[in-house]
């Protein structure tokens, strides 16, 4: 039974977000067939990470949020590249850095738009036919229907 006008509020643990972001990510990027188990060997990928390296990537999730939004954890710039170096070391593959919008140049702008268009259109474009898809089926199936009454 829920109450509407419940004055009750839960909130979500700092780092929380970006832990589930990460295995999002990485559940598109891996499109596994069973996701549960994905997802808690995803975890149990983590804690060994954590472990060895003293990394916690929960801890840094939850300062990267009070980075945004009132910039204290991040006060002290060695401890934030301590932490991208570690996440470099422990994800096995060198990442480039993200420039923010604002410092990139006008050609960087465009084909980032660009991208970012061309992947909207390609999503569109699918989904699209996942529709067609459904209403072919649809109508194959209703005449069989029809014939039978």
């Amino acid at each position: 039974m829920s109450i509407p006008f419940s004055n009750t509020h839960y909130r979500i643990p700092q780092g929380f977000g970006n832990l589930l972001e990460g295995l999002t990510r990485e559940i598109l990027r891996e499109q596994p067939d069973n996701i549960p188990a994905f997802a808690a060997a995803y975890f149990e990928n983590l804690l060994e990470k954590r472990e060895k390296t003293t990394f916690d990537p929960a801890e840094w999730g939850a300062k990267v949020e009070d980075r945004f939004y009132n910039n204290h954890a991040f006060k002290e710039q060695e401890q934030a590249e301590k932490c991208e170096q570690e996440i470099a070391k422990s994800s096995g593959r060198e990442e480039t850095p993200v420039t923010p919008f604002e410092e990139m140049t006008e050609e960087e702008r465009e084909q980032e738009e660009a991208a970012a268009l061309k992947i909207q259109s390609v999503f569109r474009g699918h989904v699209a036919r996942e529709e067609v898809k459904k209403m072919k089926s649809d109508k194959s199936e209703n005449p069989k229907a029809e014939v039978n009454n």
